[in-house]
């Protein structure tokens, strides 16, 4: 007969709508290393092993349940093994159990696609421990930063798996409910990112509406400032781009915002710089400029990791390029000297913009240059930013650089 524990481990995975693979996927995406696979999953659900109490935590993460019920039944499981025989009574007792506990996971299968599952469980309520609430939260803020130095494909089953874990939380996040539901819209906003990247656009709007979705139930207006900055990207109109960027530059307003205010400022003079609005585009970079400065980077939203000196840099470097302006000289030389001998996490992005800057700015010898370190260190660290930039360095390139376009466009495709 089938050990308890082991259904049990069965049900929540079913319940959570995952093959054995995507439930390793999304343990791995809580802890945050790509330890477990489809194959130990099978042996815990043929109860060949019982999971450690450190991959324990990660399940019950992974899976919306409280830690210290999930560990009490592992105990049991454990006990029964030792004994080698289990009494009919027993088997009963902790059948009860494992259909209590059982019925605590969110059937997430009700809706077919992350975003859905992520409203659906927006409407519920419960409880989850500080300890799983507290690696959602982190993992959350980590993938931001991975964006920088994976590439789009690499990256989205990383964010729909977590996705996916917090989503299985949120019903039992009890006094974490509103941190797991900014961490979920951080999430869905990076998860829409992706899929812009990947060409699913209508996919990325769900999850940038899941995003302000998240934001409105936490009452937390930044998130939703992260969300129409990255649809900006994608916008239809250079007005349409401008106007997402103005009210995401008004739900930064506030103690607290200030790193998240200089990137959303930054990409506002980006957008006021691509159709030559250089008071605007000028006022803008110094407000992000100034944000940044006096931003306390420790303490703010956990997705204001990715925003760096590195791409405070790119976003000046791309606002001056398009203006063709002389401080463009003095901030390459600024971000060459910050990029060092080692290119940091950011680094292509850095080398992207400078390329493009050169290139527009009428220096095509330091242009090409920069362009081949930048084809190079996109091929080693492909990333979102880096195939955008791509296409633009491949825009710029004379007549005489038609091997490199090529190839930049092919990249960037």
């Amino acid at each position: 007969m089938p050990d308890p524990f082991a259904e049990l481990l069965l049900r929540l995975r079913k319940d959570a709508g995952r093959t054995q693979e995507q439930q390793a996927d999304a343990i791995n995406a809580v802890s945050g290393r790509a330890t477990l696979t489809r194959r130990e999953i099978s042996r815990y659900e043929k109860s060949e092993n019982v999971p450690t109490n450190h991959t324990l935590a990660h399940i019950a993460a992974a899976s919306g349940v409280p830690f210290e019920e999930l560990l009490r039944e592992a105990k049991a499981a454990r006990a029964r093994r030792r004994r080698g025989n289990v009494r009919e009574e027993e088997d009963q007792d902790d059948v009860k159990r494992r259909k209590l506990l059982g019925s605590a996971a969110i059937g997430v299968s009700a809706a077919a696609e992350p975003w859905g599952r992520l409203a659906f469980a927006l409407s519920r309520g419960s409880r989850i421990d500080t300890p799983a609430a507290v690696a959602l939260i982190n993992r959350a803020a980590d993938l931001h930063v991975q964006e920088l130095n994976l590439s789009a494909r690499r990256l989205q089953s990383t964010v729909e798996s977590h996705l996916d874990a917090i989503t299985a939380a949120l019903p039992h996040a009890g006094e974490h409910e509103r941190a797991l539901t900014i961490a979920a819209g951080e999430t869905a906003a990076l998860a829409g990112w992706v899929a812009w990247d990947l060409g699913e656009y209508d996919k990325a709007g769900a999850y940038y509406d899941a995003t302000t979705e998240c934001a409105a139930k936490a009452g937390h207006p930044p998130l939703r400032a992260l969300a129409l900055t990255y649809a900006s990207y994608g916008a239809p109109t250079p007005k349409r781009k401008l106007e997402l960027l103005s009210q995401a530059s008004r739900d930064v307003r506030g103690h607290g915002n200030a790193t998240a205010a200089a990137w959303v400022l930054g990409r506002h003079a980006e957008e006021a710089a691509a159709v030559g609005d250089e008071t605007g585009a000028l006022r803008a970079l110094d407000r992000a400029r100034f944000a940044y400065d006096f931003a306390d980077h420790t303490s703010e939203q956990a997705w204001v990791r990715f925003v760096t000196p590195y791409r405070m840099d790119s976003l000046a470097l791309s606002v001056y390029g398009q203006l063709g302006r002389s401080e463009l000289t003095a901030t390459a030389d600024t971000a060459v000297d910050r990029l060092g001998d080692e290119l940091p996490d950011g680094g292509v992005v850095v080398l992207g913009d400078l390329a493009s800057a050169l290139l527009r700015g009428g220096d095509v010898e330091q242009g090409v240059y920069v362009s081949r370190q930048f084809t190079a260190a996109s091929q080693a660290k492909p990333n979102t930013m880096g195939k955008e930039r791509a296409a633009k360095i491949a825009a710029w390139l004379p007549g005489s650089e038609r091997e490199l376009a090529h190839h930049l466009r092919q990249f960037a495709s």
